[in-house]
């Protein structure tokens, strides 16, 4: 449970947009969901379709690695609740 507790809180706090924005979102502070706000929306005219999934991968890497790290964690925590015995 306590895996599932640190796996559902980090993404929790890595998609935090709107706090971010308010009150961390300037300059070198700016987290990565602000910064990919900005990525996306600064299009002069024509909309680069490749640096906005970039950016996305890049994003989407910190929790992809702390989903492979712990999920052995995860599926035994699921299995070990649904088990009678």
């Amino acid at each position: 449970i306590i895996v599932v507790t640190v796996i559902y809180q980090f993404t929790n706090i890595w998609n935090d947009f709107l706090f971010a924005s308010a009150y961390a979102g300037t300059g070198d502070t700016m987290p990565m969901t602000v910064a990919l706000n900005n990525v996306v929306n600064t299009s002069t005219g024509v909309v680069e379709y490749n640096v906005n999934m970039a950016a996305a991968m890049i994003a989407a890497v910190p929790t992809l690695i702390v989903y492979i790290l712990a999920g052995r964690y995860f599926v035994r925590g699921l299995m070990a609740g649904a088990v009678k015995g």
